[in-house]
């Protein structure tokens, strides 16, 4: 017997809230001018509202009206104080991109299971897929920041069930700790269920039993800071750059999608139960400094070589192949940049 734990934040957690400004500037850059070099980083603190960064664009955006759509978009509306601390990307680094180089040195991993149909692990799943199911519920009483947890149960025979479920809301004062509980042990039920997985499991709900004051206002946000929330919960590695606020050519996020594609692509085409991929890149250079695979944790020479040599792992390639130029990054800045199975990078 084992336990394995994942854990999600929805999409009024003031980390993400600070993501899903960064992409959705993003987009307003891209929007207008699609070579747009983008790389923003986003503070929040109660009503103060940080943004840093460089970007190079012959696009215009009024970044205030930006803010406040990206707000709107999960339900908060207050006055807010905005600090621009945004310049333009650095020659040294525009000059190795320019010519098709990585922007910066890096490692990126990519991941798959067989545990969900979403290749992805069970926990979570199930801790994504709840908080989703709170924000559709759209609860007068229940505020925008959630987070949720859960531990699965694997038997030594590897049947998976849950042993912990926990969500944590925000909520209105009027509403009881037990009214808070019926709405959470509800949407855990329903999760269960879904996945067919027996109930009977332990669910904790605010556990310091009161969650009144949250968002910004309970505690300062940060672009970048649920990392494991954005990729597998832990189950598989991850490399050293965040995903939002940066523009295609960036390989954090480009190389972390195409290194999902190939560990999804490998699951599928061998029938693993595991495959985890590493990239790694240096700064001005097109080509990956390495390319490395574990299939069901051994490592093989052999699925790297040809991860190597049936696909175009430059930046430019890797744009190319899953058309990132397309896609609305604020869509995936919330809930996960792997679980919406109509992302490119997600189908194989």
């Amino acid at each position: 017997m084992r336990l394995f734990t994942s854990e999600q934040v929805s999409c009024g957690h003031p980390d993400k809230v600070c993501d899903l400004i960064a992409d959705t500037i993003l987009d307003a850059n891209l929007e207008k001018d699609p070579k747009s070099r983008v790389a923003v980083e986003v503070l929040i603190k109660n009503e103060h509202i940080v943004l840093a960064g460089e970007v190079t664009s012959s696009a215009e955006i009024d970044k205030r009206l930006t803010v406040s759509r990206a707000l709107e978009k999960i339900g908060l509306d207050y006055d807010f104080r905005l600090e621009d601390l945004i310049f333009r990307q650095s020659p040294d680094i525009a000059m190795g991109v320019d010519t098709g180089g990585a922007g910066d040195q890096g490692i990126m991993f990519g991941y798959a299971c067989d545990e969900t149909p979403e290749c992805l692990p069970l926990s979570y799943m199930l801790a994504t897929d709840a908080l989703r199911s709170l924000r559709d519920l759209r609860h007068p009483m229940l505020g925008a920041d959630a987070k949720s947890q859960v531990t699965i149960r694997f038997g030594d025979d590897g049947v998976p069930s849950i042993d912990t479920f926990l969500i944590s809301t925000q909520h209105s004062e009027d509403l009881s700790t037990e009214g808070v509980r019926g709405i959470t042990g509800h949407i855990m039920d329903q999760t269960a269920e879904r996945y067919g997985l027996p109930g009977g499991f332990r669910k904790l709900c605010n556990p310091t039993g009161r969650f009144v004051i949250g968002g910004s206002f309970g505690d300062a946000g940060v672009t970048g800071r649920k990392i494991i929330c954005d990729t597998y919960g832990g189950g598989g590695r991850h490399g050293g750059g965040a995903f939002s606020g940066k523009d295609p050519t960036k390989v954090d996020r480009t190389a972390a999608y195409m290194a999902r594609y190939l560990a999804k692509y490998l699951l599928k085409k061998y029938g693993l139960k595991e495959a985890e991929v590493q990239l790694s890149y240096a700064i001005g250079m097109r080509d990956p400094i390495s390319v490395a695979v574990m299939a069901d944790r051994k490592w093989n020479a052999a699925m790297a070589d040809e991860c190597l040599s049936n696909f175009d792992l430059t930046p430019a390639g890797i744009i190319s192949f899953l058309d990132l130029y397309s896609v609305r990054f604020s869509s995936i800045s919330s809930y996960g940049h792997f679980t919406n199975q109509d992302m490119p990078w997600e189908k194989i």
